[in-house]
């Protein structure tokens, strides 16, 4: 399989050219496309002067659209490229080149659809990690497993990530989030799809380099973008595509829950105007809904967890070259 690498360009100036010589050297490397998201520093035409003649595409935005929106540029223009195996880096020099062979393997042995680098597998990295980071991605990870429905995933926000073509035709690339939440928000439509998605153990290197997230803008957006997924994903997956067992065990926990809270809250209110204490029975009656609602509330959760997709899907998709690509994928999710 042919191996293109997606480059999305924004002040990396100072690392680029040191990131895509790196990547020219590899043998495994089929193609280098550099996206341009109308870089100030001028990344975009620094390539093309650097490396002029050699296997690399630049393409440039002439307004910012984010990391998403240069990634999404950058996928479409390996797919014209003749690339099987899609892979995501940074400009920053953050993402070692010698870990690819390790990030496609699972994609190349047909055992994923999509894979992740992993910064928390190893206790070595975590050290080196900012603290701020670290914290930052711990909640965002929490977030993400609930928003996607891949619990086995433990580094959802990493940007070192590969896809295979076939599957990126599934996605709707109208849909995807344009901005720094297109990692989680990619993922969330892998798991529309019953994508397989694996993680692979990586070292990040961090240098000089300055991030171009705000945390304060992550903190403000993230959790109610992540919440939009998640209640997407239940009406998707457990209404629309499909009726099954955690589908009932959803309905009856919240039917019970708020039929035990709404029956309590009124018994409350009642005996509190007449200044009687309520008998056992009453407090019974509205306690056991409520309990027996929030055990079919942990059924529903461990079928979600069971539910996390096994099977690749690449392998049974037809090529890339038979779909059109960027012209079909419009969808109501």
């Amino acid at each position: 399989m042919k191996i293109g690498i997606v480059i999305p360009c924004f002040k990396v100036r100072k690392h680029i050219c040191q990131v895509v010589e790196s990547l020219l050297m590899r043998s495994d490397v089929y193609h280098v496309i550099v996206v341009d998201d109308a870089c100030p520093e001028g990344s975009g035409d620094l390539v093309r002067e650097t490396f002029t003649g050699q296997r690399v595409t630049v393409s440039s935005h002439l307004r910012n659209q984010g990391v998403g929106g240069a990634t999404m540029t950058g996928y479409l223009a390996a797919i014209d490229a003749g690339c099987d195996v899609l892979v995501k880096m940074d400009g920053d020099g953050q993402m070692d080149p010698k870990a690819l062979p390790f990030l496609v393997s699972p994609i190349l042995k047909g055992m994923a659809d999509y894979t992740k680098g992993n910064r928390f597998f190893s206790t070595r990295t975590l050290m080196k990690m900012p603290k701020v980071r670290l914290l930052g991605n711990a909640g965002l990870s929490l977030m993400s497993k609930i928003s996607s429905g891949y619990w086995n995933v433990i580094d959802p926000t990493n940007g070192y990530t590969a896809i295979h073509a076939r599957v990126l035709n599934l996605i709707p690339f109208e849909k995807v989030n344009r901005r720094y939440f297109f990692e989680s928000d990619l993922l969330f439509r892998l798991g529309l799809v019953k994508a397989v998605v694996r993680d692979v153990p990586i070292q990040s290197r961090y240098g000089d380099e300055e991030s171009n997230l705000s945390i304060w803008k992550t903190l403000a957006s993230f959790p109610l973008l992540h919440l939009q997924c998640f209640i997407k994903r239940i009406i998707y997956s457990y209404f629309i595509r499909e009726f099954n067992a955690g589908s009932l065990q959803l309905v009856l926990a919240m039917l019970l829950m708020l039929g035990g809270g709404v029956l309590g809250g009124w018994e409350w209110v009642s005996h509190a105007r007449q200044g009687i204490v309520a008998s056992s029975g009453t407090v019974m009656l509205a306690g056991l809904p409520i309990i027996f609602g929030f055990q079919l509330l942990l059924a529903f959760l461990l079928f979600d967890l069971n539910s996390v997709p096994k099977e690749p899907i690449h392998p049974l998709l037809p090529d890339q070259s038979s779909v059109s690509v960027g012209a079909d994928r419009k969808s109501t999710v």
